[in-house]
């Protein structure tokens, strides 16, 4: 390790120590083993931040959403900066730790469903030749735990998408040039990659915007390429349309902003990139709402719920039971899951589990059961 990796290693290792001394910690466990994460922020350290014994897991610093583009680079923006695609799915960091492949959630939880697939995901010799690795992915697709949604190019199980590289006791990134390296020498699964621009450049940025618009993609990251690492996302139009159509079962389990918020971001991604507001715009945002509220009625009328149904695969059945029990340890009062089945089926361990959307389902059996409603 050289004198700046020394100088890493210290400042995380104090960071965490005032942590501690702060009761900013909380236990977790890994197995049988028992790690710290910190449940928020502490200066420099983010949210998720993972201790085990000596070696310190940095966590993964929330990106600020821009909704102006042209006045949002140049608002942010000092040095030229790279250009990603963003892709919808849940955000992890996967390492190589007392020779076991971990991955953990954003929140620093251990993720069992993650590290079962691990080897399906990734070529793992990657920890072979760098031990010390930390890989920062995005998990996409319909059978993953958490989301109810997911890309239309990811049709089934999940895929993996590396954007960022980090290392053990060391705060922040590896350089892009490097991550990208790594990334091509190990053929790792990346999100998409543009290049570097500039603030000069929003026009060139908006073209990009408007194909992944036209494809049904998400939106783009931008990493500035500086010491601060000053980053921002932004997100398409089709994006927030299918977000709601995804999760209009749940409107009423759903805080308001969560859909007021995507159809200010729908209406200025509309004006920004001088696309008109037409009828079938009108009409795919109106149904987005009415189909899944259709749905939502019609599912509850069959099976008396409101509920979506996950389907996970997993390489070995002690990871599906140990993300059952995952879940129920850190679910809410607001999420209720119910357990369907679990069963052997082409080479994997299949794990099924519906989320129940509890407010709607409570409404629609006052409803349809001809409950008075006073407005």
């Amino acid at each position: 390790m050289g004198h700046r990796d020394q100088g890493h290693a210290q400042r995380i290792t104090e960071l965490v120590d005032a942590a501690r001394r702060q009761h900013k910690t909380t236990p977790a466990h890994w197995g049988q083993n028992e790690y710290l994460r910190l449940s928020d922020g502490y200066r420099r350290l983010a949210r998720g931040t993972a201790v085990f014994g000596s070696s310190i897991v940095a966590g993964y610093p929330g990106i600020g959403r821009i909704l102006a583009l042209r006045q949002g680079l140049q608002e942010h923006f000092r040095e030229r900066f790279w250009v990603e695609e963003k892709v919808n799915g849940y955000n992890v960091r996967i390492f190589r730790l007392q020779q076991q492949l971990v991955a953990l959630t954003r929140g620093g939880f251990y993720c069992p469903f993650t590290t079962d697939r691990i080897p399906d995901l990734l070529d793992v010799s990657l920890f072979e030749r760098h031990p010390d690795l930390i890989v920062c992915a995005e998990v996409a697709g319909p059978g993953q735990p958490y989301l109810e949604s997911a890309p239309s190019f990811v049709a089934e199980d999940v895929q993996l998408f590396v954007f960022d590289l980090m290392r053990f006791n060391r705060l922040g990134f590896l350089p892009q040039g490097e991550c990208y390296d790594i990334v091509e020498r190990f053929a790792l699964s990346a999100v998409r990659r543009y290049g570097a621009f500039t603030t000069d450049d929003s026009q060139q940025i908006q073209q990009i915007l408007l194909q992944l618009n036209d494809e049904q993609r998400e939106g783009l990251v931008f990493k500035e390429d500086s010491e601060r690492n000053r980053r921002a996302k932004y997100v398409t139009s089709n994006s927030s349309i299918a977000d709601i159509r995804v999760t209009a079962a749940g409107i009423v389990d759903l805080p308001p902003e969560f859909f007021t918020n995507r159809i200010l971001r729908l209406v200025l991604f509309l004006q920004e990139q001088g696309l008109r507001h037409s009828a079938e715009l009108s009409q795919r945002l109106g149904d987005a709402f009415l189909d899944g509220l259709a749905e939502a009625i019609e599912q509850y009328s069959e099976q008396k719920k409101v509920a979506h149904r996950y389907h996970c695969r997993f390489r070995e059945q002690h990871n599906a039971l140990a993300m059952i029990q995952h879940m129920d340890s850190v679910g809410s009062r607001q999420v209720q899951l119910t357990w369907q089945d679990l069963r052997f089926e082409d080479g994997y361990w299949v794990l099924e589990f519906d989320k129940l959307y509890s407010g709607m389902t409570g409404l629609l059996a006052n409803l349809l059961s001809g409950g008075m409603v006073y407005d």
